[in-house]
């Protein structure tokens, strides 16, 4: 079983998974016409996504030769944005300010993982519950986002561009309790970097973020600006 990046089990699982994402959007347009109907399809992923995220996390608690529950919280960007996206959809009102943060980051963090897995290899199989939860955990992020747009739960505008920065702040936070109490010296890249080498640490991706969302908020809003002008 190859489990090397774009091997034969990583391309089995873009081949499956796209597609059922796919389909499971054009499905969800096409039939869940009524807003409780798409608040069902809405929650059922949301669920999905927590069930995952957190046996992705038990599988880390007993990873190791001795149970470690400090592996319970999440400790990195994907993995906190998953738990976080998924209890705002179960338990958050539509529009609410927490998803102003999370869908960006849920996308560029899901998108990136799903075809740059760099954990493929860390079992004997993709069906090592670390490999798979992480795989699909990420792929429900991603799908997750889209239906929040697909049944418009969430409407982008720099006006809410503060939600960026108090999520930033209380991922940090959360990152620099795991390190100072819990020992976990890579959380959040607050000191380690992503990729081994380079500036990438949480202080070297928050600017490149910062930018990329605001020129995101830039484009979105001169595009809604022309569609009242053509109206």
């Amino acid at each position: 079983m190859d489990l090397s990046l774009y091997g034969t089990v990583h391309l089995l699982y873009l081949g499956i998974t796209l597609p059922l994402s796919a389909l499971i959007l054009f499905l969800s347009k096409r039939y869940a016409k009524t807003e409780r109907s798409q608040k069902i399809v809405l929650k059922s992923i949301a669920a999905l996504l927590f069930v995952w995220i957190l046996l992705n996390r038990l599988s880390q608690v007993y990873r190791y030769s001795e149970v470690r529950w400090e592996q319970i919280i999440p400790d990195s960007f994907c993995g906190m944005t998953s738990l976080a996206l998924s209890l705002a959809v179960l338990f958050g009102k539509k529009d609410n300010v927490c998803l102003h943060f999370l869908w960006s980051l849920g996308l560029v963090g899901s998108v990136i993982t799903i075809f740059y897995p760099t954990f493929l290899d860390q079992g004997p199989s993709v069906f090592y519950l670390p490999t798979i939860s992480g795989l699909l955990h990420h792929s429900l992020t991603l799908l997750m986002v889209l239906a929040l747009f697909l049944f418009h739960q969430i409407t982008v505008t720099y006006k809410k561009w503060y939600c960026t920065l108090f999520g930033f702040t209380a991922y940090l936070t959360v990152g620099a309790f795991q390190m100072a109490v819990l020992g976990l010296e890579d959380a959040f890249h607050i000191v380690e970097p992503m990729i081994e080498g380079t500036f990438l640490t949480a202080w070297g991706i928050a600017p490149i973020y910062i930018a990329g969302y605001a020129l995101l908020l830039f484009v979105i809003e001169k595009v809604r600006a022309k569609r009242k002008t053509v109206r």
